[in-house]
């Protein structure tokens, strides 16, 4: 059922969209868990990502709930992808960084990373890390610091962790105070959001 245009839900989806930072993205690479996925589009949400990525190509694309933070999957827009190459290169060629989380020997701290430029980062599987052929055109990593015993964060949790980070750099330059989106596409949006 069509939800009713009001001129107060036209206000909000308007306020919403003016927000939304199209630069700045996931890449969803093989996580499989839905809360997880659901977890990481609400976060995505609640900072003001429009869109991400889903690299799935051993595991499936989870089947997600229609309530609670499953809704992300409405107003976070996915593109799927099957060819590395033409994803990452894609993603460089708009001058995009692209870094992968990892924990390697010349993995960096997130606080050295500047997100406020376009930025692209890879969440991987939940056990087997990143794909092979993502690592192998990704070489930098970017690592949460942590202070206790455990190594890492769930995958859930070090998006919300990064989209913080760079949300925080982009709010500190005022990058939420203007669309990223020019007038054309805004009322583009703005009608599609209107009719979800």
């Amino acid at each position: 059922m069509e939800r009713q245009r009001t001129p107060q839900r036209e206000a909000r989806v308007r306020e919403v969209l003016a927000k939304r930072q199209k630069d700045f993205t996931l890449i969803i690479d093989n996580v499989w868990d839905p809360h997880n996925v659901s977890a990481i589009l609400r976060s995505c949400d609640a900072f003001g990502i429009y869109g991400i990525h889903l690299y799935y190509t051993v595991s499936e694309w989870p089947e997600l709930a229609k309530k609670s933070s499953a809704s992300g999957k409405k107003w976070v827009e996915c593109t799927k992808h099957t060819d590395p190459v033409k994803m990452v290169s894609g993603l460089r060629d708009q001058g995009y960084q692209v870094l992968r989380t990892g924990f390697s020997e010349t993995a960096r701290p997130l606080m050295d990373f500047d997100l406020s430029t376009p930025s692209a980062v890879i969440l991987s599987n939940e056990h087997s890390g990143t794909a092979p052929e993502l690592a192998e055109l990704v070489p930098d990593e970017v690592y949460i610091p942590m202070q206790g015993m455990i190594q890492s964060f769930n995958v859930s949790v070090a998006a919300a962790l990064i989209l913080y980070h760079g949300f925080s750099q982009r709010f500190a330059k005022g990058m939420y105070d203007n669309p990223s989106f020019s007038p054309e596409e805004m009322e583009k949006l703005t009608a599609e959001w209107l009719a979800r």
